[in-house]
């Protein structure tokens, strides 16, 4: 492997592996899931036109990927009910990062949020991605994120100020 994918996979594979985790809820897709983006990223390395930031480009292949197995899944499966996203793993990465009764409450916030929500959330703050790689990723207009991200806070402020019931 060029010392250059080296270090790209390097760089974003402990990032991917989390965002992996919260679509999927499981650790052994998310890994499955990682190696895919990459054969994906590798083989269509042409269509990057860098316009916009690498890791939103690697971002929406990852969740591409993960949405199509959410959706196979589900025709393999009709009788459950279809949904959008997952639920997040049980220990969020901010729960695993966090130490304390606050990072309890944020966790406990988070899981309690509609998934287009936490996952604007997720992008936002946890991966520090700009509202345009995070519309890239999540096929929605720029000022649709906007909004889920500021409607996200405001749940989330409103679960801090009434406490457990909140949302």
């Amino acid at each position: 492997m060029p010392v250059e994918i080296s270090q790209m996979v390097d760089r974003y594979h402990s990032r991917l592996v989390r965002y992996l985790i919260y679509l999927t809820g499981r650790r052994d897709q998310a890994d499955d899931l990682v190696q895919e983006t990459w054969v994906r990223a590798l083989a269509r390395a042409d269509q990057y036109d860098g316009r916009s930031r690498f890791e939103g480009w690697l971002f929406a292949i990852a969740r591409n990927l993960a949405m199509d197995g959410l959706r196979r899944r589900q025709r393999e499966s009709p009788d459950e009910p279809d949904v959008a996203l997952p639920a997040p793993a049980r220990e969020s990465p901010f729960l695993a990062a966090a130490r304390g009764q606050d990072a309890m409450r944020v966790a406990k916030a988070l899981g309690r949020l509609e998934p287009i929500y936490r996952e604007a959330l997720l992008l936002r703050f946890q991966e520090d991605l700009s509202l345009q790689e995070i519309a890239g990723i999540v096929g929605a207009p720029v000022s649709t994120v906007s909004s889920r991200i500021y409607r996200g806070l405001e749940l989330m402020r409103s679960h801090w100020k009434g406490g457990a019931n909140a949302i």
